[in-house]
Formats: structure tokens, sequence, C-alpha cells
């Protein structure tokens, strides 16, 4: 490939494709499957960004080429060291500029086909949001509805073993969606990189085949769902998934075990609550929290907040709520969430 600067339209001809951004860019957002070689480190990049606006253009580039070349030059001898002949890398940094263009120039003296994105991240960015305007209204949305407990995640996984496609919104946001929903020592993804896993997502399903997914609001912990994504759940397909309070409470004790074992950490999460329900209630409930008992923590959770929040929420919220397929059980075991499932694909 002769020309230097290719298209996104391009990306599928190369071998690799490396983020020359810094760690801190990288993590935030990126093609998926880049690696990142940065050509300047989240401390350099702040360093040069401010010897630019706050004493000389010249000596910014001045010490931002010598950092770029010892960077290059340490990943051409580390990280790309075992790279062929014939390897072919595209190379990108934020809009396409002077980071992955001096990059690009050093791989290909070296003799290697490097070419660098048109117009960089920001390309690839603006493919993202173009795609999550357009995908969500072309999809068969199929909402699964249901009070909390009503093991809506795990019977989405239940439908994805069993061949349905599925978008798991929560599982690519790192976050239940309650009050409670934060994962233990597994924080949340930037906002772009969410929307970017559920670009991903979404352009691999079928049109024609229908896709489920679970109800929720706008955010999920500190997440933002697309807007389109939104529009779409809000106007789509409901199923309710009915569970009896005792399989509900049952499933919430194995879902939340893990809380048991930080009693603190669930007294705290416990008052994000404060100024939703009387401090006397609020208490109780962690007391309850900090004496593990659980049980009747989450049998008054479920009737004093969650059932009445969905009770508001639903024929709010999913204008086709009303009309929704429901599925009754009193087993919400792994089996009886399989059988759920299969209920459920058998008659969408």
């Amino acid at each position: 490939m002769s020309k230097a600067v290719v298209t996104l339209a391009d990306i599928s001809a190369f071998d690799e494709i490396i983020d020359v951004r810094s760690p801190a860019e990288y993590s935030e957002d990126r093609i998926p499957g880049a690696i990142n070689c940065p050509v300047l480190d989240n401390e350099q990049r702040a360093l040069i960004g401010t010897l630019y606006k706050q004493h000389s253009p010249f000596e910014a580039r001045r010490l931002g080429g010598a950092l770029v070349a010892e960077n290059i030059a340490r990943h051409l001898k580390t990280t790309l060291a075992d790279r062929p002949k014939n390897w072919r890398p595209l190379l990108y940094c934020w809009r396409g500029g002077m980071r992955s263009g001096s990059f690009v120039t050093w791989m290909r003296l070296v003799g290697w086909q490097a070419c660098q994105l048109e117009n960089g991240y920001k390309t690839w960015r603006q493919h993202v949001i173009d795609d999550l305007a357009a995908i969500p209204a072309r999809l068969d949305l199929r909402v699964l509805c249901g009070a909390t407990g009503s093991a809506k995640t795990a019977v989405l996984l239940a439908l994805a073993r069993q061949g349905a496609q599925v978008l798991d919104l929560e599982g690519l946001a790192a976050h239940k969606g309650s009050v409670l929903g934060g994962l233990p020592e597994q924080p949340q993804p930037a906002q772009k990189w969410f929307e970017t896993t559920i670009q991903q997502t979404l352009k691999e399903f079928d049109p024609a085949r229908p896709v489920f997914v679970e109800a929720e609001s706008r955010k999920i912990g500190a997440l933002f769902v697309p807007e389109a994504l939104v529009a779409a759940m809000r106007a789509a397909t409901c199923i309710e998934i009915s569970a009896t309070r005792e399989a509900r409470i049952a499933y919430l004790l194995r879902d939340y075990a893990w809380l048991g074992d930080e009693p603190a950490r669930l007294a705290e999460k416990l008052g994000y609550l404060k100024g939703h329900l009387d401090n006397e209630t609020l208490a109780r409930w962690q007391d309850w929290a900090r004496a593990r008992a659980l049980p009747a923590l989450y049998a008054e959770l479920i009737e004093r907040h969650y059932d009445p929040l969905y009770a508001r929420s639903q024929n709010r919220n999913f204008t086709r709520f009303g009309s929704a397929a429901r599925f009754t059980t009193d087993d919400l075991s792994e089996a009886g969430v399989d059988s759920l499932a299969g209920a459920i694909l058998t008659t969408s």
C-alpha cells in the first residue's frame, strides 16, 4: 500500500492498529483491538502542552521532538521488535497529526508499509456517534421488564446461551443498575469506551431477528445510555417477568452475596437513598446492613423502595408496557431461569 494516509474504510486491510496517543487518552476510548504505543506518556504530554502555552511553541516542539524520538525508539526495540518485514500497521493519534505522522515516517524508513489514519481518533469517534444515532431504530428490540430481583440480567444471559441476540448494557457498563449495583473491584469504563462497546455490539446484530435488552433508565451507575438507544427501547415491545416475592428475595441474596462480606460498604451505599425515604427507615436499613441481616433488609428494600419505583416508572418510560407479554415464575434458580428464557424465546 503506497499511500501513507488512509481512511477508516481501509482499516480491515491492516495487520495491526496502533494508538500512539497517551495512556490516558487510550484508556478513555480507542479503536477496538488497537494496542497502545504512546509517543508521549501522560506526564510528557502535559509538560509539552504547558511549555507550548506558557513559554514557547518552538521550545515545546524541540523538547517534544526529542521525547517522541526516544519513545519511538523504545517501542521499536521492545513492543514491535518481533514484527515481520511484511507487517502492515495502521497508526492514529488524536486528529492524524504529528504524533502518528512521526511514527509512520520512522516505520516506513524501517521498511514497513505503515499508514496513518486520516483525521485520527476524531474520525473514529464520529463513526461511533453516527452508528449510535442510526442503528437502534433499525433493530427489533424486545425489552425485558420486571421489578428488582426478577433475574432480568440472568434471563438475558440465558437467552444469549440459547442463541438469541442480546444487548447486555449492564455487563458493558460493569454495573447492576441499582443503588447497590456497583461491582466489587471492577470500576466502570469511561463513557466514550462504553459507547464504543455498545456500537461494536449493535453493528453485529441481524436486523431481521429480535434483540433482547433489559429495561434500563438513562443512566447505569455513572454512565449514560446513548439517547437514540434509549428512545428505541422506550418504544419497543416489552416482556415482563413477574416473579414471586420469595423468589426475588432468594435471588437477591445470591446475586448480591458479596455485599454480606462488606457490611460497611453496603451501609454506605444505602446512604445514597437519603432524601428518598425517612431517616428512621434509612437508619434501620443501615443497622441491618452492618449486622448482615440481609433477608430483612432486602425484603424491605423491595417493599418500600424498588417496587414503588418500578410501579411509577414502567408505564411512564415504556410506551408499550401495557401490552407486554407476561411470564410468571416462583423459581429463579439457574434451572428456573433457563426455563423462563426458553419460554420467552419460544413466544418471541
